[in-house]
């Protein structure tokens, strides 16, 4: 119903697929995502798992894409136990104010310091053609964008139905082409939640750009793990909340 008028039309809907990842033969996690740049996915997701490190990590990966799974060997196979990457625990984030953190995030999470400095001008810029690359996006509305930015514009750009997976699979493009972050922005979609964040850590991003609000537990890791994070960026305005320095103010 539109203006009080019933019509039916077809509409684009975005997809949402299950797919299981079996690590040396054991069932590790099922992810729910979107169907596409899976490799990129599965790599990142293992990256921020702590699981490895670098792609050589990995001796063979395999999409069975029509039965959901995806099949993983280590080099060096190790326990990929549930409750060691589950297990909750508390502890100093940089010596600083006490955090919430999952095991492999106090182990896998790094701390930024340098990296380029922005413009707010290239804020709005950069937010701006995010919004405008996606066309799942643009067909459903039912996705999240992730764009990582090298300092001439350059973007590598991943879509999700989760927000988390989006941030993966650029986390994955880094591992599979051995690319640094540090010199990288990275500019989203969604909530700058604390799990966003410490995705950023992982990745070794030290700018975080997104149209959305920030949490306050994100905003106390990112102050703590040295990221900038932007939020709330519109057409003429946007907030710096955390390591001001790498945002220059025209």
């Amino acid at each position: 119903m539109k203006g009080g008028l019933v019509s039916e039309r077809e509409e684009d809907v975005a997809a949402e697929y299950p797919l299981t990842l079996i690590v040396d033969g054991e069932e590790f996690a099922t992810l729910v995502c979107s169907p596409s740049d899976l490799t990129d996915l599965v790599v990142g997701f293992l990256g921020s798992e702590g699981v490895i490190r670098v792609r050589e990590d990995i001796k063979v990966l395999t999409l069975d894409v029509q039965g959901g799974f995806a099949r993983v060997e280590l080099v060096r196979p190790q326990s990929t136990a549930k409750d060691f990457y589950s297990k909750r625990m508390i502890g100093s984030c940089c010596g600083k104010s006490r955090q919430f953190y999952f095991q492999n995030d106090a182990r896998t999470a790094k701390t930024l310091t340098g990296g380029l400095r922005i413009s707010a001008e290239r804020c709005f810029e950069w937010m701006s053609r995010l919004q405008a690359a996606s066309a799942e996006f643009a067909a459903t509305g039912g996705v999240h964008n992730a764009a990582l930015l090298d300092e001439s514009g350059a973007a590598e750009t991943r879509s999700d139905i989760g927000r988390h997976n989006a941030l993966d699979k650029l986390f994955g493009h880094c591992i599979r082409h051995r690319l640094s972050a540090k010199d990288r922005v990275i500019v989203f979609s969604g909530r700058l939640s604390s799990e966003v964040v410490l995705k950023a850590a992982k990745i070794g991003c030290p700018i975080l750009l997104s149209k959305s609000a920030p949490t306050d537990l994100a905003l106390r890791l990112a102050d703590d793990l040295g990221i900038t994070c932007v939020g709330f960026i519109r057409a003429d305005s946007l907030n710096v909340y955390t390591h001001h320095h790498r945002i220059v103010m025209d």
